[in-house]
């Protein structure tokens, strides 16, 4: 089993630590290898995504990201910026299909700022289209205006297209998620205003004829928004697109209590899959060891699940998870009175000594 690491920058390279600690702690055989990605590979090679870096993720069975980014890249020419790194990586690798589990666990009920009643056993998976929608769609870019409301003028442009397949696949990624849990989707659109959500509309409804055990019911992401946080319990998998996705799924991660809780999983059609945290890089509080490496860990047990065909480790990676936190263990950003504040590398470590 090939692992490629990519800790990325800002406070990536902590929390991976911590992760990489966890799965050499499992009585099992990993080939890892790390690579530099995001600004540190800006750094040191002048891009973002190096051809060495790239061709490690391509050989690997699955990859181990942290994050990307930091503000002193901003003036940077958009395709050099860190940010890319993880585009690019979904491009080449043909990660379709992202898988965002929230899930509010009994001990951070109170972390969330959500009243308990609301949130107490929510258990969401949303599934979001990777490699489609505006982020990719061509043509994009700046020119001057020609017609419209301010002829003459600079503007920007972007482009939000999908396929038929494109569509398809990342719809039966849905259905058959839903028939592991129970047996609803919820796909989210913006059918009401734009083309490209009507046919999205048209399409899930098509293939949801293949499964008619599975409920589905169409939602407009402005209801849906409003919904995660008025009735998040109503929702069991969520399949919507990818910047529709981007941005609810950031929302449901803080019913949970932090970002810092949200794992993340990347797949192509084969199951190779890019596995990171849900939350970025997070560059002012970096070095200063107070990151919630949860997230990451978790991302790890997901990629044994996933990628590497090891369920019965993943599982105990989740379990020693658990552990911890009823223990009362906390990092800053999962933090109450009555609980017992650690740093990074503390909880990695309480990670461990619950595994073993």
């Amino acid at each position: 089993m090939k692992i490629a690491v990519l800790p990325g920058d800002g406070i990536g390279t902590e929390i991976v630590a911590e992760a990489v600690k966890v799965l050499q702690a499992l009585d099992l055989s990993f080939e890892m290898e790390t690579a530099l990605v995001g600004g540190a590979a800006y750094e040191a090679h002048g891009h973002p995504l190096p051809e060495a870096t790239l061709q490690l993720a391509q050989q690997a069975d699955a990859v181990l990201f942290g994050a990307v980014g930091d503000w002193k890249y901003d003036k940077l020419d958009r395709p050099l910026r860190p940010e890319q790194a993880i585009l690019g990586l979904r491009k080449h690798l043909g990660l379709f299909a992202n898988f965002r589990p929230a899930i509010c666990y009994p001990e951070l009920v109170g972390a969330s700022t959500l009243k308990p009643e609301v949130i107490s056993g929510l258990d969401i998976l949303i599934i979001r289209e990777l490699t489609g929608d505006i982020y990719f769609g061509q043509p994009r870019g700046r020119r001057t205006a020609i017609d419209g409301h301010f002829p003459g003028a600079d503007e920007a442009f972007d482009t939000m297209r999908y396929s038929k397949p494109e569509i398809e696949r990342i719809a039966h990624v849905a259905f058959q998620a839903a028939r592991k849990r129970h047996k609803k989707v919820t796909s989210v659109d913006k059918a009401n205003v734009l083309e490209t959500f009507q046919f999205w509309k048209d399409v899930v409804t098509e293939v949801h004829a293949q499964y008619p055990d599975v409920e589905l019911e169409h939602m407009y992401v402005d209801n849906a928004a409003m919904q995660l946080v008025r009735a998040p319990k109503k929702f069991d998998v969520v399949v919507t697109g990818n910047m529709f996705g981007d941005i609810l799924s950031d929302e449901a991660s803080m019913l949970t209590g932090s970002i810092g809780m949200l794992p993340s999983a990347s797949l192509n059609a084969k199951n190779q899959g890019l596995y990171e945290p849900s939350h970025g890089s997070a560059p002012d509080i970096a070095g200063q060891g107070v990151a919630n490496p949860l997230a990451t860990i978790l991302s790890a047990a997901m990629m044994l699940r996933f990628s590497l065909n090891q369920p019965e480790a993943a599982d105990r990676i989740e379990t020693a998870v658990k552990a911890v936190l009823a223990q009362g263990l906390r990092t800053p950003d999962i933090h109450s009175e009555g609980t017992t504040r650690v740093g990074t590398a503390e909880m990695g470590a309480a990670v461990v000594k619950a595994l073993r």
